[in-house]
């Protein structure tokens, strides 16, 4: 890495020093680094325990334990100044220790975690916020053989580097990723990027993962849940259209937990939401850029009173400050999986879908126009 002398016009480049030097250790330095932020390694990972030795017959610790968008297991080991000759094979172990975890004991595993770190966070309910499910028996976690595996080292070796090649010519989901620290004199600086696989490897991983992906949502349809979903939906269309809600009239009965309509601004919807314990009515705010979400919640909340009042009942106000979406939403209990039910949680989604959509139009509306 090299700085810019702009009054000589050149290049200097900077000292590269290892960092037992710098009296950085792995423990403390490197894997608080990615605890603090896991989005270093090019994606949104939820770290669910560090230090783990939950393993039978082994007293046996990896660095840490993750999971990805997809409810797979990343198993993520850490090396400073050398990768060392075993790092694969004993990132493996591991990897095929964890392979035969369970969703409730993955669910355990990050709740002491969250118990040992946190003050007083729910595993299920930040599982299903960074997943984006409504209820955690819509995701499989941990299926089959998905566990992935990264590897971040100052150095690798080429006995490493060429079996993480192998390892992604079979299917596995390996990683390399290079972190070299840079002294300027004054400050330190991190340089971390991902060495394996190739853009051409990554692009091959990619097609694969698409194809799997396919594969399971053709899998998923013929679930019971899914035809209980579709059933619902087919359902609370009928009753909406009986009642003249013309904005449901070109929607079709779908297979998810919610169902979504326009509200006429760019990437904002209503949704409605059949949940196995909930039935739920809300505005989301989704654009592709968190700050102009957070500006619309903000002017709508400095509305809140007027707003509530037109919609008849307090609402839950959640800006997700951590998260590029904010939601306004209202919700009621019901056992949804009790077909029983559902004549009342119809006309209760029909009922509040029409009166959210009464209460936000007109500053939506407003909104957009000075948008």
């Amino acid at each position: 890495m090299f700085k810019v002398d702009s009054s000589e016009n050149r290049l200097i480049q900077l000292d590269e020093p290892r960092f037992s030097e710098l009296n950085l250790r792995e423990r403390e330095h490197l894997q608080e680094w990615l605890v603090k932020t896991p989005e270093v390694l090019g994606e949104d990972l939820l770290v669910i325990q560090k230090e783990f030795d939950g393993f039978k017959d082994t007293r046996e610790r990896l660095d840490l334990l993750a999971l990805d968008k997809e409810g797979r297991l990343v198993v993520i080991e850490n090396k400073l100044d050398d990768s060392g000759r075993d790092v694969v094979w004993q990132a493996l172990k591991y990897v095929a220790y964890c392979s035969s975890l369970k969703k409730a004991e993955i669910v355990e595993i990050y709740q002491k975690y969250l118990d040992n770190w946190t003050e007083g966070e729910n595993a299920v309910t930040n599982l299903c916020e960074f997943l984006e499910v409504d209820d955690l028996d819509d995701i499989v976690l941990n299926a089959r053989n998905d566990q992935r595996l990264i590897l971040v080292a100052a150095n690798f070796r080429k006995e490493v580097t060429s079996t993480a090649l192998w390892l992604i010519g079979h299917g596995i989901r390996a990683q390399c990723f290079r972190v070299v620290p840079y002294n300027t004199g004054q400050e330190l600086l991190i340089d971390l990027r991902q060495i394996i696989p190739t853009p051409e490897a990554a692009d091959y991983m990619i097609g694969m993962a698409d194809k799997e992906f396919e594969e399971k949502s053709i899998h998923r349809t013929q679930t019971r849940r899914h035809e209980l979903r579709q059933a619902f939906w087919t359902r609370t269309l009928k009753e909406l259209r009986a009642r003249g809600v013309s904005r449901y009239e070109n929607i079709s009965p779908s297979r998810e937990y919610w169902l979504a309509s326009p509200t006429g601004v760019s990437g904002c919807g209503y949704n409605m939401i059949f949940g196995k314990n909930l039935a739920r009515v809300e505005l989301y705010l989704n654009r592709s850029r968190a700050a102009e979400n957070k500006r619309i919640y903000d002017q709508l909340e400095q509305q809140r009173q007027n707003i509530e009042g037109r919609f008849g009942a307090e609402l839950q106000w959640q800006r997700l400050d951590e998260k590029r979406a904010c939601r306004v939403s209202y919700r009621h209990p019901f056992d949804g999986y009790d077909d029983e039910n559902w004549p009342e949680m119809t006309n209760w989604l029909c009922k509040y879908i029409v009166k959210l959509e009464e209460a936000l139009s007109e500053p939506l509306d407003r909104l957009n126009r000075e948008m």
